[in-house]
């Protein structure tokens, strides 16, 4: 029987790479995102692959989309957190509402997400879940305290899924670095070669490269591993210019 998939913040980036990735692998995927481009994403991913429209801060969008879902494709087997917003602003300058919005979506986002998902993933003991986190969550990195506090925070709550629930679903934890996203637009040319050289491999990753390890962690080959945090970028978080 063919598994089920709900991936956030699956309009694009890491998250579409995701859906694409998943379904050449067999599963039926469910892509969720605020942007209505979710459906077109969706669209193109062929029959096994449908898009929602929600917000992943809402715990009764959560209940519309799994019931849609399993309407759709049957119980839920896994889930990929990954939605995110985020906002570059030095704290003493940042609204309390972009503090709370960035907890919302980042943070209370994936408890929304499991807890609604649970009962599936539980009722095999063979659930998956993927959290997205950030290098940022072990970095200090100008401007972005509420983003870096978020991210943090999904490793820590990766860990104590991890020991909750056992052997029923496994949780694991992939930590991204500098992934050339739609998120890296506002940044000039010579920023982003900046930021390439940064890395070990002199060049930004593509959203298929973390795609690549989140569909292993979901898959068979990664069955003894839970409460794993598996970093992908290019070698950023081992080396640094002290020159």
């Amino acid at each position: 029987m063919t598994a089920t998939a709900i991936i956030t913040g699956a309009a694009r980036g890491i998250g579409a790479a995701t859906a694409r990735r998943l379904t050449e692998d067999g599963w039926k995927v469910a892509l969720l995102d605020r942007d209505a481009l979710v459906e077109s994403t969706a669209a193109e991913l062929g029959a096994n692959a449908r898009g929602y429209v929600g917000d992943v801060a809402s715990a009764d969008d959560w209940e519309r989309i799994v019931a849609a879902v399993r309407e759709e494709f049957g119980p839920i087997d896994g889930l990929v957190s990954n939605a995110l917003v985020t906002d570059p602003t030095p704290l003493h300058e940042m609204d309390v509402s972009s503090w709370q919005r960035q907890l919302d979506v980042n943070l209370t986002g994936t408890f929304h997400a499991v807890r609604a998902c649970l009962p599936d993933l539980r009722r095999a003991r063979d659930g998956r879940v993927v959290v997205v986190s950030s290098v940022h969550a072990s970095f200090g990195l100008p401007d972005v305290p509420g983003y870096a506090t978020t991210k943090a925070g999904l490793t820590g709550l990766t860990r104590q899924l991890a020991v909750q629930y056992g052997d029923e679903v496994r949780v694991n934890c992939v930590v991204p670095g500098p992934i050339r996203t739609a998120q890296w637009d506002r940044l000039s040319e010579e920023d982003l070669r900046q930021s390439a050289r940064e890395t070990v491999l002199g060049r930004l990753g593509r959203p298929e490269e973390v795609a690549g390890v989140i569909a292993f962690l979901l898959g068979d080959d990664a069955s003894f591993m839970t409460g794993s945090t598996v970093t992908v970028d290019g070698g950023w978080s081992i080396t640094k210019n002290s020159s």
